[in-house]
């Protein structure tokens, strides 16, 4: 069991408690951080004095006090007139890690909120009552308040619910439940908008795709490189041990592996061949700058999992500090870096797929032995170069933008929430990229028969030969690409 607001949360315990098998609970001292700061939340609402997102309005509203008797009409207002997202709903499991993220932070004894609302969130999150939240409309500071907004609509009746792949009110899910709706008190609305959640989702998304990625970069790498029969020097220890970047000695270890009792390598040790182009001599170097950024991004991602983000922060029966833990920039500039590094691995990923296709050192043009009748290999190349393309217009750094909003007084945003969605585009096109990698690589292997490989190689050969068939005479590549991309997708590659 993981037990919210005391236990280190991780990228690994988020996707778990999400899928189910790892379980999220209260503890008895959680439940009294979470009472003893709700308490403070009443006594400053019942106060005279002003104190921001309790007693007043919301952002250039701030100095518009309000009742103790409106304070619940505030709260519910706060959350319906935010909730102005629009564009496709994001994914039901992004949905489910934004409140798993939230209620982790809630439980941290910071926001103010009470038991009663943390607790139907959980019940929300065990009973797979995932909101629907529009993917476009948040700036990213003070957090993502429209998809937070949207996300929490179902907690007062508002709002919609996934049901299988439908779209239905909330209130018929609730009634189905027999749970009533929520009545928010003072600050509860504004702590469960305030937050970098759907910032850190995506991270968290992002992050669980990209460690696989990084690692099946290097097997199709590895592969490719055996095709063209490239030279296994590159990869010594010794010379990785005087430039020791925690990426690139992690790659370069990975490809010794990967080349461990490999016949073919050893087959043209001698030859008069005397250094291989950068795409294929500089894997651990490229692949290692990639993964170093995953390093800094799963570093910075871990401490907001475990960090309170909404506003204000509750200190004391008298002291609630509206400051800007809200402020996505942290992550929107990480989420940026690893975007263009994530890039990179489908950059050098084409330029392999190209030189396969080259015609040189035994390996025929195209990759097939009739050309001219046949076009062989020729096209999947361009699908490539296209996808490469689309990955460099998305790498530019959303968090480079600002666009003042709330009247000039929200007047630098991070736009993080971009940078997230941005970065998963970009892994979706690695994995399309790093497939048609793997169909080239396989197809060159058949040349270099009857040398063997090692035997994670030879493994993964098999796995993509038993989708697709080595290519004799031109076919329909459509079916074979798609194949290879449900592998890469389910993680069928072996990478370890």
């Amino acid at each position: 069991m993981f037990v919210y607001g005391t236990d280190r949360l991780t990228a690994d315990k988020v996707i778990a408690i999400a899928n189910g098998s790892l379980k999220g609970v209260l503890s008895d001292h959680v439940i009294s951080k979470i009472n003893a700061s709700r308490s403070k939340v009443e006594i400053m609402a019942a106060s005279s004095k002003a104190i921001y997102g309790i007693n007043t309005g919301f952002g250039p509203l701030c100095d518009v006090k309000i009742s103790p008797d409106e304070t619940s009409l505030l709260q519910k207002n706060l959350l319906m007139t935010h909730a102005v997202g629009v564009g496709n709903p994001i994914s039901k499991e992004l949905s489910k890690i934004m409140m798993i993220c939230k209620v982790h932070a809630l439980c941290k004894g910071f926001s103010g909120i009470r038991l009663e609302v943390v607790e139907r969130i959980i019940y929300f999150i065990e009973n797979d009552l995932l909101p629907v939240v529009p993917e476009q409309g948040s700036v990213g500071a003070s957090g993502d308040l429209a998809p937070l907004a949207h996300l929490f609509l179902p907690l007062i009746g508002e709002g919609e619910f996934w049901m299988d792949d439908a779209i239905v009110p909330a209130k018929s899910v609730l009634t189905a439940h027999n749970l009533k709706p929520i009545q928010l008190a003072a600050k509860e609305g504004l702590a469960l908008i305030n937050g970098t959640q759907f910032i850190l989702a995506h991270a968290i998304i992002g992050l669980s795709k990209m460690a696989y990625l990084l690692d099946l970069a290097d097997v199709a790498g590895a592969m490719s490189l055996e095709g063209y029969q490239g030279s296994e020097s590159p990869f010594k220890e010794l010379l990785h041990s005087i430039r020791p970047f925690k990426g690139n000695l992690e790659v370069a270890k990975r490809m010794r592996m990967l080349f461990k009792n490999s016949k073919n390598i050893k087959s043209h040790k001698n030859c008069a061949r005397v250094q291989d182009p950068y795409s294929m001599r500089c894997i651990p170097q490229v692949h290692g700058a990639s993964r170093n950024a995953y390093y800094h991004l799963s570093e910075l991602a871990e401490i907001e999992m475990n960090a309170v983000t909404d506003n204000p922060i509750v200190l004391s029966e008298t002291e609630a500090i509206s400051g800007g833990n809200f402020h996505g920039q942290p992550l929107a500039m990480a989420l940026d870096y690893c975007s263009i590094a994530a890039s990179e691995l489908g950059n050098i990923s084409d330029r392999r797929c190209y030189l396969l296709i080259e015609g040189k050192y035994g390996l025929p043009r195209l990759l097939t032995a009739s050309g001219g009748l046949n076009s062989g290999f020729m096209i999947p190349q361009y699908t490539t170069a296209a996808l490469v393309t689309e990955n460099k217009s998305l790498c530019f750094p959303p968090s480079a933008d600002s666009i003042p909003t709330s009247l000039g007084q929200e007047d630098h945003v991070s736009m993080g929430s971009i940078s997230g969605r941005q970065f998963n585009q970009i892994l979706g096109n690695i994995e399309k990229i790093l497939a048609i990698e793997l169909m080239y690589a396989a197809q060159a292997m058949e040349f270099r028969r009857p040398n063997t490989f090692s035997e994670i190689i030879e493994t993964n050969f098999k796995i993509i030969r038993s989708k697709v068939a080595k290519l004799e005479e031109d076919r329909m590549l459509k079916d074979d690409i798609n194949a290879l991309i449900m592998l890469v997708k389910n993680r069928k590659i072996i990478v370890k």
